[in-house]
């Protein structure tokens, strides 16, 4: 059993390498901007039409056969998908037009357009650009995607396949989590709670400082940025990147250590998108609880462990020792959940995490009650069963 994945690794272009890839960056966004203005003017740019449209510049202008044609016809293949899924999708907008100024380079070459030789990574019109390996590849790369990030730094993505090992599950408990602002994470076992680290909190003073250096270097509308200004920018990137980094390592280590010691994980569904419009969305957005989803959700998969996404109704207000619901909801302020029924007392993040794994053991999550499993996590879905909201007051969410 194998599964199709992602390996990234760094890579060390020189000064020829680096204006060969932006130049063919330059051809490869004419053409997706070509196709955006196919899609305005009415017509419906299937790939099959992209294709002849890209045959026809390419005997038209000689600086476009200059260029890559697998890169070109990747690119185009790239905008038809994409505007396709935003046709299927609802409230998905259309594929926009890339600027020279902010668009950042992105370049995909299947098989015949690229090769791995003596480390480095060999593209047409001779361009070798040598590879950081901090890994061995599982497979044969299928394709790759060379991107540049906000910093600058240059990056290969090589599709590959990789052998799934299944761990066993024999006598591992079951584990609900539970999302929150305090602390990132809580958990049924307080062993496995994920607290909130605050990275961007410590990288704030830095942030603020470098974005004064960049208002305070900055040209007026329609003249070129100084360097002053590009260093000021690159310095505030390198410190958002910064944290967004620490805290994708804090998820993976994290989602790790829950997937290795638990069979069942019962997972709220909770979606943070609400909260960037509170008061709450500077913590909210330092705790990265959709990242920590995310990452909890396809560790949990490739572990071939059962990831149960339970609706966030009521969790918060069902008591989990007798199931009993209360009749008012609970303000944010109130950390201590009291149930009236048979006075159980627990910490209110802990009540929900055990009612969320109480909803995943009954079985809720059956052929009836599933909504949709869906393969890309990424896309609003995951192969992790969702469970659907129970008829009774027995079990529910927050």
């Amino acid at each position: 059993m194998d599964e199709t994945v992602r390996y990234t690794y760094r890579l060390r272009p020189g000064r020829i390498a680096e204006a060969a890839l932006l130049d063919e960056w330059g051809r490869c966004r004419w053409l997706w901007n070509e196709a955006v203005h196919q899609q305005r003017t009415g017509r419906k740019p299937t790939f099959g039409k992209l294709s002849t449209l890209l045959t026809e510049a390419r005997g038209r202008n000689s600086w476009l056969r200059e260029g890559s044609h697998v890169a070109q016809q990747q690119t185009l293949r790239t905008y038809a998908t994409a505007l396709g899924h935003s046709f299927k999708v609802e409230g998905r907008g259309r594929p926009k037009a890339k600027r020279k100024k902010d668009g950042l380079p992105s370049l995909e070459y299947t098989t015949r357009g690229f090769r791995i030789k003596d480390g480095r990574l060999c593209l047409p019109r001779k361009v070798m650009i040598p590879v950081v390996w901090s890994r061995e590849l599982p497979s044969e790369p299928s394709s790759v995607r060379v991107y540049r990030d906000s910093l600058g730094h240059w990056y290969a993505s090589f599709v590959v396949r990789r052998d799934i090992t299944v761990a066993p599950d024999a006598g591992l408990p079951g584990i609900g989590v539970d999302w929150g602002v305090k602390t990132t994470a809580t958990t049924t076992d307080p062993r496995y709670d994920l607290p909130h680290l605050g990275h961007r909190r410590r990288c704030a003073a830095e942030l603020a400082k470098a974005q004064r250096k960049m208002a305070r270097r900055s040209r007026p509308k329609g003249h070129a940025p100084s360097n002053g200004y590009r260093t000021a920018k690159r310095q505030a990137a390198r410190l958002a990147k910064k944290a967004a980094r620490q805290n994708t390592h804090d998820a993976r280590v994290w989602a790790k250590n829950v997937t290795e010691h638990h069979s069942l994980i019962a997972v709220e569904d909770f979606k943070p998108k609400f909260l960037a419009k509170s008061r709450m969305a500077r913590k909210a957005s330092d705790a990265a609880i959709g990242a920590c989803k995310r990452e909890l959700v396809e560790h949990g998969k490739r572990a071939g462990r059962k990831v149960v996404l339970v609706p966030p109704a009521y969790t918060t207000m069902t008591c989990s020792g007798c199931g009993e619901r209360a009749n008012h909801r609970l303000g944010l302020g109130v950390r201590v959940f009291e149930c009236a029924a048979c006075g159980y007392t627990a910490c209110r993040d802990l009540n929900a995490a055990r009612t969320i794994l109480a909803m995943a053991e009954r079985d809720r999550a059956s052929a009836d009650d599933v909504r949709h499993a869906i393969t890309s996590f990424r896309d609003g879905g995951s192969d992790a069963v969702r469970a659907g909201n129970p008829p009774d007051s027995s079990v529910g969410s927050r």
